[in-house]
């Protein structure tokens, strides 16, 4: 048999529980006043005509597939889970929920009107009130906690009075309230670190600002140096920006630098990594120079105008080293770029017959200065005096004659010949 009901109703519930959490029962309708039964058709049974019910529709009800009318299962409420309407909430849980709400919206400055209203250096009331004010000392024992946390909060609302943010001490009594800033703002004038009042934390503070940071954060990492190496020796990113500030640091630092310097000549690996470098360096430098000077300089040591086509040759190398990322090995690209240059150096030497003789010359009379040089600086008293001298040496000096007499002679004759 298949019975019309009505909709289900919906109990009316507090305004806090959304009408999608309302738990619903559904009623059957009651039979219309005796007026409103119609006769039964013939064979059958006395036929109810539906209420209107302001636009809400009707369902059939089926007893084999629902048995009771009066619960819908897809929304029965959970036994486990009481309804918040069903108790009225505890004041102590009104109070709680209440605190949590202001400590949402201002953070800090909820705690530090209350320490702005309550303490006064010494205790003393302010002027014009009678209001009687407690010391940080005294305020922190009634808190349980130290009076520098106290004075920290302090000096929060001070300055966040200086900049109009708050009102004066002067205008706080105990017990009242007034408008808060917003939680952000807190962090901006609140710092829970002592170092920050020294010389160094004024230093550390300066330097955060100037890079955008809150001085908290900087002064959290200066008084862990454990935590910074760990996060150096586990994270790249950390360590790349650790070496920035270290090259940062020691332009302005020599005795950095020196410490640096010391450390690195100490360690094989690091050495080697430092000549490696110094040499790409050094080759980068002599591409750049003939790119911007417009000038090379021959093995000679002569110093003249490069060729149009060398400079070209140049400057595509060179672009190809800038281009590279910080990241990637320049060594490899700079040795590239040296030789290929060196050797279009040459080419342009040779290709000047002028030049040519000019770099011959100097190249002779720069190894011959070298050849003096030295050998003014034998000093035979002392191999005489100490009877150091073996009969090799004798032979060398002898063949050196020889060579020396053969070159004057040699040159003697071109000479001449000119």
């Amino acid at each position: 048999m298949t019975v019309t009901i009505a909709p289900f109703e919906t109990s009316p519930q507090p305004e806090q529980q959304g009408a999608d959490d309302a738990p619903r029962a559904s009623t059957v309708p009651e039979p219309a006043s005796g007026a409103d039964v119609q006769a039964p058709a013939e064979g059958g049974a006395a036929e109810a005509p539906a209420p209107a019910l302001d636009g809400a529709e009707w369902v059939e009800y089926d007893p084999a597939v629902d048995p009771d009318p009066a619960v819908d299962p897809a929304v029965a409420p959970d036994p486990a889970v009481a309804p918040d309407s069903a108790v009225d909430p505890d004041p102590v849980v009104v109070r709680d929920a209440r605190d949590f709400g202001v400590y949402a919206r201002t953070g800090g400055w909820a705690f530090a009107l209350k320490v702005a209203r309550s303490v006064r250096p010494g205790g003393q009331a302010a002027e014009g009130t009678a209001a009687v004010k407690v010391s940080a000392k005294a305020f922190a024992e009634l808190a349980g906690c130290s009076p520098e946390r106290v004075m920290r909060y302090y000096k929060a609302w001070d300055m966040a009075a200086d900049d109009g943010l708050v009102p004066q001490f002067e205008v706080l009594v105990p017990g009242a309230d007034v408008e808060l800033p917003d939680a952000d703002v807190w962090l901006a004038y609140y710092t829970s670190r002592n170092s920050a009042s020294s010389v160094r934390g004024q230093a550390i503070t300066a330097a955060a600002e100037a890079e955008g940071i809150r001085p908290t954060k900087a002064l959290e990492v200066a008084e862990n140096p454990t935590a910074l190496r760990a996060a150096i020796l586990a994270d790249p990113g950390t360590a790349e920006a650790a070496r920035g500030a270290l090259l940062d640091r020691m332009r302005e630092d020599p005795a950095l630098q020196t410490e640096m310097a010391r450390a690195i000549a100490r360690t094989d690996d690091l050495k080697k990594a430092v000549a490696s470098e110094a040499k790409a360096a050094d080759r980068i430098g002599y591409v750049r120079q003939i790119v911007e000077n417009g000038q090379i300089k021959t093995p000679a040591g002569q110093t003249i105008e490069a060729p149009a086509e060398l400079r070209a040759e140049a400057e595509r190398h060179l672009s190809l080293l800038d281009e590279l990322d910080d990241s990637e090995e320049a060594g490899e690209w700079a040795g590239e770029a040296y030789d290929t240059v060196k050797g279009l150096v040459a080419k342009a030497v040779e290709d000047d017959p002028a030049l040519r003789v000019q770099e011959r010359r100097t190249r002779f009379y720069s190894s011959l200065q070298k050849a003096t040089k030295v050998f003014e600086e034998l000093t035979l008293d002392e191999v005489l005096e100490e009877e150091i001298f073996e009969d090799d040496m004798l032979q060398r000096l002898e063949a050196l004659q020889e060579a020396i007499s053969s070159c004057i002679s040699t040159l003697r004759r071109a000479t001449a010949s000119s």
